[in-house]
């Protein structure tokens, strides 16, 4: 066994008189049982590493290098470190709960059943709305290397393609998803291998080259050149290109020895990620100075790729956008999915969007609740809005996980004996949380509205649609 089962006060119904779905009735290393039904984990380390990896290696590397040079000069590279830091002190204690609750859900699970319905409530809804934001803004990155490669064959399409091409992407992954995922995990296995590939490769030559070994001198660059402050306001705005590791979390039913291979996925994966932005703001930088890399926008790191490799360089470096966008926003969806169907079985939202296609084993409905927002979403073209929004629901839900450990480790309720412990606590959960509400106040205005206004309203739908449901864990 996974440690005991959680044992909950499942209780109280929604307006349409639907109680929560009851908890598995076992949980082992190897199988999740619901009842009579019993759900295999599948997903091994080196696939919970792909999902973390795979979600968050597109938009850090692909999308954000112009804009964060442009905002904080080669000062970027430590707004990079600084969200890797971050993100670190919140998976650690994530990886804990993980242990403890090795359940589908993530977030919205551990908050719900650590704090209570109201908490898990407006962080599922938010969880779910900001997944939407965040898969709105990697379609607009995917829309936007299209849109380089027609530029690169020559093709003068007479209009914008970036919004149309997001749209057409969401819309396809969208359905693909409702056709069946059994094929998920082996595709972003093999989508992640490539990516790591092209950029060990990129990346060493790059170095190499702004080191001087191939002859080549590079002008210094002030590292503070913006200020300090856009360092923290850029770190703010590419944080959502951490998002990935939790979404490790939200498959925690379906990982395999989850008391060793969850808390290895997560960390694991936000290391290696780290490692790859820092390396490749510097890279980036190198090649062209920060201001002149800022004029490049979205695609900045295609113009790096030609500089010091040529057509052939740009083209590989297109490739690997393209794929590596196109994973993050497929991944993405199906964590939104997901989200809603966790919130339905526990009757925070209708039951019917918890339904599962008969036909092709997916749940349609919270496929398409999940998919309809983000094409209103994609269909604005706001990179920068879009990122913040989901970095701000995502910071939020960060802060709360770290809130929620610590206070199940100071009640020590008997359910609660996770295989993996935070080591350095309480200082690692507090400094999480801390981190992760003091980085919202370095977001725009805008941004925060936006975020603010969508907590608002989950709870109001929480008040009015299952104030009487209770999810908290016996303690």
């Amino acid at each position: 066994m996974v440690g005991p089962d959680l044992d909950t006060e499942a209780a109280g119904e929604n307006v349409a008189g639907e109680r929560p779905a009851p908890e598995p009735t076992g949980v082992t290393d190897e199988t999740t049982v619901h009842g009579d039904a019993e759900l295999e984990r599948t997903i091994g380390l080196v696939g919970g590493l792909a999902i973390g990896i795979g979600t968050m290696i597109g938009a850090g590397i692909f999308v954000f290098p112009g804009l964060a040079a442009e905002n904080a000069g080669l000062a970027a590279t430590l707004s990079f470190a600084i969200g890797g830091g971050i993100a670190l002190l919140v998976a650690l204690p994530t990886s804990e709960l993980a242990t403890a609750m090795p359940r589908s859900g993530g977030g919205y699970y551990f908050i719900s059943r650590g704090m209570g319905t109201a908490y898990g409530a407006v962080v599922g809804l938010g969880l779910w709305l900001g997944l939407v934001f965040a898969s709105a803004f990697y379609l607009v990155g995917l829309g936007h290397y299209v849109a380089a490669v027609f530029a690169e064959l020559g093709i003068g399409l007479g209009v914008d393609p970036v919004v149309a091409v997001g749209l057409l992407f969401g819309v396809a992954l969208t359905a693909l998803s409702i056709g069946g995922t059994e094929n998920t995990a082996a595709l972003q296995n093999g989508v992640v291998a490539v990516l790591l590939v092209v950029l060990t490769l990129f990346l060493s030559y790059g170095i190499l080259d702004a080191l001087g070994v191939f002859g080549r001198t590079t002008a210094p660059e002030t590292f503070f050149s913006q200020g300090a402050f856009p360092v923290f306001t850029t770190a703010a705005l590419v944080f959502t290109s951490y998002l990935g590791f939790a979404q490790v979390a939200t498959v925690a039913g379906e990982i395999k020895q989850p008391g060793r291979n969850l808390p290895l996925a997560m960390v694991g994966s936000v290391l290696v990620v780290t490692v790859f932005y820092v390396a490749t703001i510097f890279v980036a930088t190198s090649a062209f100075g920060a201001a002149r890399l800022g004029t490049f926008g979205e695609t900045a790191m295609v113009e790096v790729a030609r500089e010091f490799l040529g057509l052939p360089g740009a083209v590989a470096i297109l490739f690997a956008g393209l794929l590596a966008t196109f994973s993050s926003a497929n991944a993405s969806i199906l964590s939104a999915s997901r989200a809603v169907y966790a919130l339905s079985r526990d009757a925070l939202l209708p039951r019917r969007a918890s339904e599962v296609n008969l036909r092709y084993g997916t749940p349609h409905v919270a496929l398409l609740a999940a998919g309809g927002p983000i094409l209103v979403l994609v269909s604005t073209g706001r990179v920068e809005l879009l990122a913040e929004v989901a970095s701000f629901l995502h910071l939020v839900m960060y802060g709360l996980i770290c809130v929620a450990m610590l206070g199940l480790r100071r009640r020590s309720p008997a359910w609660y004996d996770p295989s993996f412990r935070v080591p350095g606590h309480p200082v690692v959960p507090v400094l999480g949380a801390l981190a992760s509400f003091a980085l919202v106040a370095f977001m725009n205005l805008a941004s925060i509205g936006v975020g603010v206004a969508v907590m608002v309203a989950s709870y109001a739908w929480y008040r009015y649609y299952a104030g009487d449901v209770s999810l908290k864990g016996d303690i």
